[in-house]
This record gives C-alpha cells, structure tokens and sequence, in this order.
C-alpha cells in the first residue's frame, strides 16, 4: 500500500518507566479507584458539568483501532460497532468493532480502547476511571490495524457511524505532517467528504491535531467542518508535542493530552484491553498514554454532555468553541494560534444557551 493512501495512529506517546510521586486530585467526587489520578477530568472541569448533563442518550464514535468490548469499565456503555480494516476484496464491514480484527489477533491496538475510556468509561463503579461523559455510549468502528489503515476504510468508517446514529465521531488519527497537500490538490478526497456527510447529517467530528508539532492541524484535522484538537499538558500549557491547532475554518480547541516526558502520571489514566496495561506505568487493565489522540476523546466527551442536552450540530460547536478559555487569562471568545479557541470547558458548555429537552438526537443500537 502505498504512503498516499494511507493513515496512521495519531501516535501516543507512553509515559517513562519512572512512576510521579505527586499526589492524586483529593476532590474527585466518584469512587472509580484511578480517578485521583485523571487531573484531566479537572482541567476539562467534567464534574462540575454532570449536575446538568452526563451524556444520556449520545453516542460517540470512536474511529480508530476498535474497542475491548468485554472491558469492564467500558462493556456497559457499548453499542453496536463495526470494522473495516482486513475485509478483504469484499470490503466492509467484516466485525464488530472489537480491537482484535478479523485475524482474531491483538497487532498492538490497544489505543482505540485508551481513547473510548477517556470519552465514556463507566463512572462510580468502584472500577478504574471515570469518562468525561459518563453515561454516553461508545460505538467501537475499527478502521485501522497495528496503527495503520486506508483513507478509504476511514471514510467508510464514517459515513457508517452517521447511518448508525452517532452523535459525535472521534478521530484520534492522521496522516503525517504535509499531508495535506494530497485533500488540497484533490489527490485525495474519500475522508474530506466523509467529513461533509458526517455534517450534513448533524453529527460533529473531532480530530486529533497531530504529534509533530507543526504550525498547522494535520489532516484530516485540517479538513473543513473538522474540529481539530491540540495537546495541554497538567499545567495548561501545550504539550511540547502538539501540532499548533490552526486551520482555515478556525475550528480548534485544546484539551489534555498529557506530557510524554518522564512522569507517567503526568500523562492521561485510561482503559486498555484486559492485560495488556504496561508494566513500567500502568496496572493490568489501565495504562498512562499521551498524545493529541489522549486530548481528542475530552472534547469528544464534553461534545456528547452538549448533544445529550438535546442541541443541534451548530449549537454544540458553538458552545465547545465560545466556551473555550484560554489558560492563564481564562478570556472566552479569544482565537490563539498555541491553543485554538482555548482549552474545552465542559461546566461552562453546558450551561449555554440553546440546549433543549431531549436525551440525543438519534438513538444507537444496544450491542448484542
């Protein structure tokens, strides 16, 4: 397969062998055991936004390298899923979204589960973490294998979770830095106008921004209608990693991705498929990840409180990016080329105006 038609893992940056000393947050209010440990619910301010919304009845796509779908902190929020990657000459979908694939092989996708917990692990189970909305439901679309997949899997991957009722669709994926020459030229538009149809059909699709730490949103962050996602470390300033999230449309936010230094705890607490958790950071079933991929899913979380409040596609981007602070100041309303429209604030969001009765817009199928 060649270069041009391809899609990596936005590439997650594991924390070093040498575990933080620093203390868990003492004001987590739930009593999921690792969430002294996820600052990055605090900086999104994810609790404070659950007395009115904590994602009821939304669903949000997690387009990546499938989901652990017996995970324990995940299993009770999952809806029916999808895979496209390895289907062979009849094309997909061949499975249903579980992180092994058609070869019934785990080839190293561990990172589709870290992001579906950092969206809608189970909270208050006295398991792991918590999610940043805690009662969505993922819906598990595998599009790539070992880190690697087609742009047009991805594009199928897509248009099926629109055709299924997802709300929110979470991309913690691109192409390499320059990348977009090929969707400005029109080498390449399967993903670009995938993004269009996701937005049609009212469903917001959030992108990592990129690990190479340009000046600009690698694709398909870049792609209009994308909101694309940078990387804040515990301190609020951007991870030395992150692309800069600037794109034409100006649809760019930032959210916690973590450091990707020395310190794992200073990185982002997740799920990962039972048993694989790394044993220099993480426990068996959890591992400390960082990345724009780790930043995404927040936003892709804070997405699904809005949705579940019963609001249009235009008024839950209006309320992710005019809510957005900028670190330091706190000023609304700012455009910053280090941090976008600022980094996402669920309590603020959801108190915007426009949310309506409902619990979604659309309903996801159980999985069976």
């Amino acid at each position: 397969m060649s270069y041009t038609s391809r899609f990596t893992v936005v590439a997650s940056l594991l924390g070093a062998a040498l575990l933080s000393t620093s203390a868990g947050l003492a004001h987590a209010g739930t009593n999921d055991p690792l969430r002294g440990d996820q600052w990055s619910l605090d900086q999104v301010r994810a609790e404070q936004a659950w007395a009115t919304s904590t994602g009821t009845g939304a669903v949000v796509a997690v387009v990546d390298t499938g989901v652990d779908l017996s995970h324990p902190d995940l299993k009770g929020n999952l809806v029916a899923g999808a895979t496209f990657t390895g289907c062979g000459k009849a094309g997909g979908p061949c499975g249903n979204g579980d992180f092994r694939g058609p070869d019934g092989q785990n080839n190293a996708d561990e990172h589709g589960t870290h992001v579906a917990g950092i969206v809608a692990a189970v909270a208050n189970n006295g398991t792991g973490v918590a999610g940043v909305a805690p009662n969505a439901k993922i819906m598990p679309v595998k599009v790539l294998e070992d880190g690697s997949g087609t742009f047009e899997d991805i594009a199928a991957g897509i248009r099926w979770s629109v055709d299924h009722g997802a709300d929110v669709i979470n991309m913690s994926l691109g192409g390499l830095a320059g990348t977009q020459v090929l969707t400005l030229t029109g080498l390449e538009s399967s993903v670009t106008e995938a993004i269009a149809y996701a937005n049609a059909h009212g469903t917001s699709v959030i992108v990592a921004a990129g690990n190479s730490a340009t000046a600009i949103c690698n694709t398909p962050a870049w792609e209009p209608g994308a909101i694309c996602v940078a990387s804040t470390d515990r301190n609020e300033l951007k991870s030395w990693f992150s692309e800069l999230p600037n794109k034409p449309d100006l649809k760019a936010v930032a959210a916690p991705g973590g450091a990707g230094l020395v310190s794992c705890k200073d990185d982002i607490v997740s799920t990962v498929p039972v048993g694989t958790g790394s044993a220099s950071c993480g426990q068996k079933d959890y591992d400390y990840y960082a990345g724009t991929s780790m930043a995404t899913p927040h936003v892709a979380g804070v997405a699904a409180l809005l949705f579940a409040q019963g609001r249009t596609l235009a008024n839950v981007e209006d309320a992710l990016l005019d809510t957005a602070r900028q670190p330091g100041t706190g000023l609304t309303g700012v455009y910053s080329p280090a941090y976008g429209w600022g980094i996402a604030d669920a309590a603020a969001a959801v108190k915007y105006a426009g949310a309506a009765a409902g619990k979604g817009r659309k309903g996801g199928t159980e999985k069976r």
